[in-house]
């Protein structure tokens, strides 16, 4: 949890306390002081962590449409950009694909991955080949803070350790418990060591994006939606989890064709919807 998270979060927290330990100076109008605290607390943890959920509700509902560029706008259903030229209307989204965890170099592969990886060139050829439509796949690299990578390694540990010092003292210790958190880790202090000798964690973020053309909005917009899910469809052949993005991610993608963020700034946005 990062510390802008934090600081909403105690926050909020600080609010609700408030309201509920002077609810009797509102008099008959404590008990709806309360609950609207309570209400209020829940949309801001919402909005918090599954914006892309609630974003496009209260975009409909008010029916909101954001300008992210000149000549672009974000409808109110929140899922894609739309840009109207010439008496044609052209609406863009996205898909997130999976946001890979970063794996070691000295961890190895099982087979069935091996074979996933072999079958890779033919299955994204046959992907192409019955899209039937320019798309673009999107591939973003970025190093990970190794001291924040070890920290968090050295945390896990820490609670490891915490577990099978407890479970060594109980009063009938589970000899499977005790030898798979010593696996665990040995696994974590084999990750410390490669960081020690010098190995730096890469993560990335991929994400798909495709336009489609209308001679109304509408149309623009289901012939967009027709040409994700087939998309969808297609990497679904890959074992990846394709999802259509939503909410406040699909300014940030757009953007992305301009100019790339903060490491820290991509990871906050792309951690959840995935």
């Amino acid at each position: 949890m990062d510390e802008q998270t934090i600081i909403y979060l105690g926050a909020t927290i600080a609010m609700v306390v408030l309201v509920i330990a002077n609810a009797s100076s509102f008099g008959i109008f404590g008990a709806l002081a309360v609950a609207l605290a309570i209400v209020t607390a829940m949309i801001i943890v919402i909005l918090n962590y599954a914006d892309f959920v609630l974003f496009p509700v209260f975009t409909s509902m008010f029916g909101i449409k954001i300008t992210p560029a000149k000549g672009y706008y974000i409808p109110k259903s929140s899922n894609s950009v739309v840009k109207y030229v010439n008496g044609l209307y052209y609406a863009t989204g996205y898909l997130s694909a999976n946001v890979y965890s970063y794996v070691f170099t000295a961890e190895s592969i099982d087979e069935s991955e091996e074979q996933k990886l072999g079958e890779a060139p033919d299955k994204w050829e046959r992907i192409v080949m019955n899209a039937g439509f320019p798309f673009r796949f999107n591939i973003i690299s970025m190093a990970e803070d190794v001291q924040r990578y070890r920290d968090e390694l050295q945390g896990m540990r820490g609670t490891f350790e915490f577990r099978l010092s407890k479970e060594e003292s109980s009063s009938s210790p589970s000899q499977l418990t005790i030898d798979d958190l010593n696996k665990k880790m040995s696994i974590i202090d084999a990750r410390i060591n490669r960081l020690s000798s010098g190995e730096r964690p890469v993560d990335a973020v991929m994400y798909i994006e495709s336009t489609a053309v209308g001679v109304s909005e509408k149309d623009a917009e289901d012939a967009l939606t027709n040409q994700l899910n087939h998309l969808q469809t297609l990497f679904n052949s890959f074992d990846l989890s394709i999802t259509r993005v939503m909410g406040r991610e699909v300014y940030h993608l757009f953007t992305f064709n301009y100019s790339l963020p903060e490491h820290e700034y991509l990871l906050q946005t792309f951690t959840l919807q995935k």
